[in-house]
């Protein structure tokens, strides 16, 4: 891993985006690295723009909030880049050369020219994954569908193997009751309903986790 990584998260209120950021960040924290996690979202309701940051390092981490300059970019909505819901615009803002981007899509999304020749001169690397889909069909439920955009990220970048993964998800369902913002803990709380017990949270989320790498593709946008 290089020295730090630097991951925004966006998405749309509902989909577990701050979530999904907790859970990477204690991940990385089980296998050894320095995490810091920041979650950032305007009025906490359904299909509002909803941002998370995490950092992931070697070293300890000084900076702290808004990630400017990310490694990784991971869209958890296609409306994040067709609508603009969104607080970075474009949605690529910022990213470093050599950068990632990881869309939830069940179909490559026709970019701006102009937007391609950026992602171009950057020679960013644009990944597709059906992760909604991939949730309902493994999972159960659309609500795992942040499980499945970490599947895809951990199946392209290796930042943590899947023991401490496993860890991190019992940790945050399983291990007592998680702080959290009324939203996100009425988010965690719907999840658990989905399933009779939370030893069968667990499975079904590391399924979908496992099945997104199978459904993770590259797409050339030039």
């Amino acid at each position: 891993m290089q020295k730090i990584t630097n991951i925004r998260m966006s998405g749309l209120g509902g989909q577990g985006v701050v979530t999904a950021a907790h859970i990477l960040g204690a991940a990385a924290t089980a296998q050894g690295y320095e995490s810091t996690v920041n979650p950032f979202f305007g009025a906490e309701k359904r299909l509002a723009p909803a941002e998370s940051y995490v950092r992931i390092s070697t070293q300890y981490i000084f900076e702290r909030g808004e990630i400017l300059s990310p490694n990784i970019i991971m869209i958890f909505h296609p409306h994040v880049i067709t609508m603009g819901k969104c607080y970075t615009m474009p949605f690529f803002d910022g990213l470093q050369q050599n950068g990632i981007i990881l869309i939830n899509s069940e179909e490559a999304i026709a970019f701006d020219q102009s937007h391609i020749d950026q992602l171009t001169q950057l020679r960013a690397k644009v990944y597709y994954i059906p992760a909604t889909k991939t949730a309902f069909e493994v999972g159960g439920t659309e609500l795992s569908t942040n499980m499945a955009m970490l599947g895809g990220l951990l199946f392209i970048t290796k930042l943590v193997d899947e023991e401490n993964f496993e860890k991190a998800l019992t940790e945050r369902f399983g291990a007592g009751k998680f702080v959290a913002s009324a939203t996100t803990a009425a988010l965690d709380d719907a999840v658990k309903d989905k399933y009779s017990e939370i030893s069968t949270l667990i499975q079904k989320n590391m399924e979908v986790v496992r099945a997104a790498a199978a459904n993770v593709w590259l797409h050339n946008h030039e």
